[in-house]
């Protein structure tokens, strides 16, 4: 019996990373302008972005720069997309892979500490002890803050990973179990697994919001 993680392997006929590029069919799906009246699809999309650029300036505070909401906005986007990608069959599911989260969460997380402790140093300080803080505590809230500081990529990472290897595990255990069914069994399978794919479609965009929410509001901590 094989290893029931090994369907998140990367695998390809011609034993290349081709399979990574799945990643970037992102650019052939955003909607380009080609005519004077933009169409429908293009409408949506920025009625979408847009609605998204105000929530992000809100949580990014007044001090943000102007195109900082747009690097969370399509921070979202593409990990919202790589997650819908694996619920169609035989297509490479990148942001179940910490190889790729930790691409994501690692660089970003690295940027704000270091603009932070070079721009805001007291600022930076004062976070680390929270307010109405007893004085007996505070070295130990130090300490505390600072492990939770140090751990916000891995989490961001591990809370992506996590989310999307778990629906797909499910998914496979009752795929799995269709070929030896019967009929009645085949049916409440079926209807589990719409169900699920549902709900799968559903933990693609709000795991991207989360993902793009929290960084945001990391984001806003390291400025001051």
């Amino acid at each position: 019996m094989t290893n029931l993680f090994s369907i998140f392997d990367p695998a390809s006929s011609i034993q290349s990373y081709s399979n990574w590029l799945s990643s970037f069919l992102l650019l052939f799906f955003i909607p380009s302008i080609f005519w004077l009246i933009p169409s429908r699809i293009f409408f949506m999309f920025y009625k979408i972005i847009n609605k998204l650029f105000m929530e992000m300036s809100i949580l990014l505070g007044p001090n943000k720069s102007f195109g900082s909401p747009m690097l969370f906005i399509t921070l979202m986007l593409f990990i919202m997309f790589n997650n819908f990608l694996g619920l169609f069959p035989y297509i490479f599911t990148s942001s179940s892979h910490l190889a790729c989260s930790m691409a994501l969460s690692l660089p970003l997380w690295l940027s704000f500490m270091i603009y932070g402790w070079f721009n805001f140093y007291n600022h930076m300080l004062a976070h680390l002890v929270p307010q109405s803080t007893p004085n007996v505590l505070m070295s130990f809230m130090v300490i505390i803050e600072t492990i939770s500081n140090i751990i916000r990529p891995l989490t961001l990472a591990v809370r992506l990973s996590a989310n999307m290897i778990a629906g797909h595990l499910l998914m496979t255990l009752l795929g799995n179990q269709t070929s030896n069914a019967y009929f009645l069994t085949l049916y409440i399978l079926l209807f589990t697994q719409i169900i699920l794919l549902t709900l799968e479609s559903a933990v693609a965009i709000i795991q991207s919001y989360v993902f793009a929410v929290l960084s945001s509001l990391y984001s806003s901590e390291s400025s001051y």
